[in-house]
């Protein structure tokens, strides 16, 4: 009985990201940046409607948008202001499947801590 449950244990985690969000496509480590457009299965387009949609805020607008792998996931990660909201909502789409991974509110102190480390991070 453990043989066929270790497996199983094995397969779920896989499917599941760091964050414990499931996504479809997980890019190698190594995988280059030039390489992951070719991996997503849904345009950044499409990506970015579906981002807008969960909004509903007519007047929302994408101030920032890029492919990426996180947390071992290969997702769109859109950066989308309200006017009259302070800050921004982020929004991330699985680059495969073209459905909502997160959302949540970055406050405009948690948006400069953000780009503060990709800053430096991309150094």
């Amino acid at each position: 009985m453990n043989r066929l449950v270790i497996p199983a244990l094995l397969l779920v985690s896989f499917s599941v990201s760091a964050k414990g969000l499931p996504c479809s496509i997980h890019p190698a480590k190594n995988t280059p940046t030039s390489a992951l457009p070719g991996l997503a299965k849904i345009s950044r387009a499409d990506a970015q409607q579906a981002a807008l949609a969960r909004i509903k805020a007519r007047s929302a607008q994408v101030a920032d948008g890029e492919l990426e792998v996180e947390h071992g996931c290969l997702i769109y990660s859109f950066d989308i202001r309200i006017p009259g909201k302070t800050g921004i909502e982020e929004i991330q789409v699985d680059a495969g499947t073209g459905k909502i991974l997160s959302h949540k509110h970055e406050s405009p102190k948690q948006e400069a801590a953000e780009q503060a480390k990709d800053k430096a991070s991309a150094k």
